[in-house]
């Protein structure tokens, strides 16, 4: 990078079109979906179990499942554990609606617990309050691709007057002893807090490869689980949904979670369509009347390539934000005090993020104000975004009651927020182009 001060020098770059997040796809990607595709073989099969190997490798736990989305993964950690109607989940407010919506889905509770001050993770105090005896899973939110500090999450959920409180609906509850930690890793893979991967920091994680994530696979997502009993022997036969689920001699909890998730993804089914292709081997049952969100080898092609390829995009995503941080370390030596420009804290000595999204506060301004900078932004070519509108602020949380005049932090994080584009498919020279209007335009307001 040049000079620290390089916004402050007349680059006349010629205007540029720099989008928020396509896809990073090289011929790498599309000649391996092109193998899959004339493999024979198109739905959930090969390499789908080849990626969720790879990524319990990567993340250090010992199952994974894909499926086709971080939603479906979020709600398949919520009928593992056996939440339903008469339950209580607690999220933030301050979060994209997947966090929330699948409590709907299984007919439980939604509890939201708002911000804290200029900070985008829960206030873990009014956490605390709100937990009730109805409480089953908390769900913190890896925001930008910063781990959430579940460690917090943890020791509130084992305070004496906590567990106190815990009533267990299944055999897994009983076990785990204590309210479920249900991370929202969708921005957060590959990154890391205290020496531990997003993924292995909480019960039980849930990954988007959504097409606008640093790792894609075009739609999809990824189911793992990190618990102390996993390895131990389950004892007898478990009832999901009203369905009893065929019992296995010597199954172990960890394989037993794997089956059931594959049970809930495939319809039911105890047995997926190519084991079924064998000769001779059509026969199957429906095990319980349940949901369709299973990955096709077709996307797991894509998520191969990727995982050979990502070491490089993080790697690249880092250089950027960290010119990123220069540029506006440097205007904000020209700002006054009250009009700082703040950014989120992506490496430091106990975390690494991913890097996934680039977030900033125009402390001191409006939402018209912040507004003002984002049409500046797209008519230079730039398209930038907002992470997030606070769910109390959408129609659908209205209806469910939620008021934002209740979340007061939240609605402070959102009033000036703007996030400037963060992909690979960037050049630095983009990267310098933003930085330099964007200065520009802040320094007009």
């Amino acid at each position: 990078m040049r000079d620290k001060f390089f916004y402050t020098m007349s680059t006349d770059l010629k205007r540029r079109n720099v989008p928020f997040s396509p896809p990073d796809m090289t011929e790498a990607e599309a000649n391996e979906v092109r193998d899959a595709i004339l493999s024979g073989w198109i739905t959930t099969g090969p390499r789908t179990k080849k990626l969720e190997k790879q990524i319990s490798e990567y993340v250090h736990t010992e199952k994974t499942v894909c499926l086709n989305s971080a939603t479906a993964s979020m709600e398949m950690v919520l009928h593992v554990l056996g939440v339903g109607p008469g339950d209580e989940v607690i999220v933030p407010a301050y979060t994209y609606t997947a966090s929330a919506s699948v409590v709907a889905h299984v007919g439980a509770k939604i509890v939201m617990v708002d911000s804290q001050r200029d900070c985008v993770e829960m206030d873990y105090e009014k956490l605390a309050d709100a937990i009730t005896e109805r409480t089953k899973v908390i769900v913190p939110v890896d925001l930008a691709g910063i781990c959430a500090d579940v460690d917090k999450v943890r020791e509130i959920v084992n305070r004496p007057e906590i567990l106190a409180k815990f009533r267990p609906a299944n055999d897994i509850q009983r076990l785990m002893g204590r309210i479920a930690i249900s991370n929202d890793c969708a921005h957060s893979f590959g990154a890391s807090r205290h020496g531990k991967m997003a993924g292995e920091i909480a019960d039980f994680s849930s990954f988007s490869f959504h097409a606008v994530k640093n790792f894609t696979t075009a739609e999809g997502g990824a189911m793992t689980w990190n618990l102390a009993f996993g390895n131990a022997v389950v004892p007898r036969q478990q009832v999901y949904c009203g369905s009893p689920v065929p019992f296995i001699e010597g199954e172990t909890w960890n394989e037993f979670i794997y089956r059931l998730s594959q049970l809930f993804s495939l319809h039911g089914q105890n047995k997926d369509a190519l084991a079924k292709t064998k000769l001779g081997a059509w026969e199957y049952d429906i095990i319980g009347p349940w949901y369709k969100c299973n990955m096709t080898d077709i996307m797991a092609a894509l998520g191969l390539v990727q995982f050979e390829r990502y070491p490089s995009m993080l790697e690249k995503r880092h250089k950027m934000v960290a010119m990123y941080n220069a540029g506006i370390d440097s205007l904000n030596a020209v700002l006054d005090a009250d009009h700082q420009v703040k950014y989120l804290n992506h490496k430091g000595p106990d975390h690494c993020s991913s890097h996934h999204l680039y977030l900033v506060r125009l402390t001191g301004r409006s939402r018209e104000e912040a507004n003002h900078v984002i049409e500046q932004m797209a008519e230079r070519g730039i398209a930038t975004n907002v992470h997030y509108k606070p769910l109390p602020m959408m129609t659908a949380y209205k209806a469910h009651g939620f008021d934002i005049a209740d979340f007061p932090n939240a609605y402070h994080l959102f009033e000036n927020e703007v996030t400037l584009p963060l992909n690979t498919k960037m050049s630095m020279e983009d990267v310098e182009y933003v930085v330099e209007n964007f200065v520009e335009i802040v320094k007009g307001l």
